[in-house]
């Protein structure tokens, strides 16, 4: 028993110095993409949602990553801070913004999301976790003045933290019947895969360089 442990001791010993002489790592990304039933992928798989397909696509460029799908339908801004101080335990490196939409589709209070995601960002920054701020809009039936307001909240947390933000995630498939589900809400097998093409044009370049 005693030459097997002092057998596995070196053979260890062995590997780890191959590894640290050599200048391989094992060094991964952890990316968690934090939102509602967009993030989640309501109507989906969890293999069609674009969390998993940004993960893939990443993976097969050459980039050591790990997506983690923290998405909840129908979660609002409210519990951005709640839920971002549980995932803080496997200490990220960037997390995708993905919260607001439910505030807007409800008719919530645009200062009040704005100052639940100036929390959920200060955390994150405070932890030294890059943001990536995913910008949102709602149809035009809940008003001009309402709309736009919702529109320009993200793009002034953007410039207040100065951040890296995705203009709109739904871009192409917000109000294209083809990319959605029949409820015209949530995106399709296909209308993820625009998202995942949306995402990963501003989430590549935050990326460590690949060896």
């Amino acid at each position: 028993m005693r030459y097997f442990r002092h057998f596995f001791l070196w053979f260890a010993i062995i590997i780890f110095g191959i590894i640290l002489f050599s200048g391989i790592t094992f060094a991964q990304t952890l990316i968690i993409a934090l939102g509602d039933s967009l993030t989640e992928g309501f109507g989906v798989s969890r293999e069609e949602a674009y969390p998993y397909l940004l993960e893939k696509e990443l993976l097969s460029k050459g980039h050591a990553v790990k997506v983690i799908n923290a998405g909840i339908s129908g979660s609002t801004s409210a519990s951005a801070v709640s839920r971002l101080k549980w995932y803080l335990r496997i200490q990220p490196d960037i997390v995708i913004l993905a919260l607001g939409g439910n505030d807007g589709l409800r008719g919530l209070s645009v200062e009040h999301m704005k100052h639940n995601l100036s929390k959920a960002i200060e955390l994150a920054q405070s932890e030294k976790i890059l943001v990536l701020l995913s910008g949102m809009q709602i149809p035009l039936n809940y008003g001009t003045e309402y709309t736009e307001s919702f529109r320009k909240a993200f793009y002034e947390l953007a410039k207040n933290y100065k951040l890296p933000m995705i203009p709109f995630l739904l871009n192409k498939v917000g109000g294209v019947s083809s990319m959605n589900q029949p409820d015209g809400i949530h995106p399709n097998p296909e209308g993820h895969q625009i998202i995942t093409r949306t995402v990963l044009e501003y989430l590549e370049p935050l990326l460590p360089k690949k060896n």
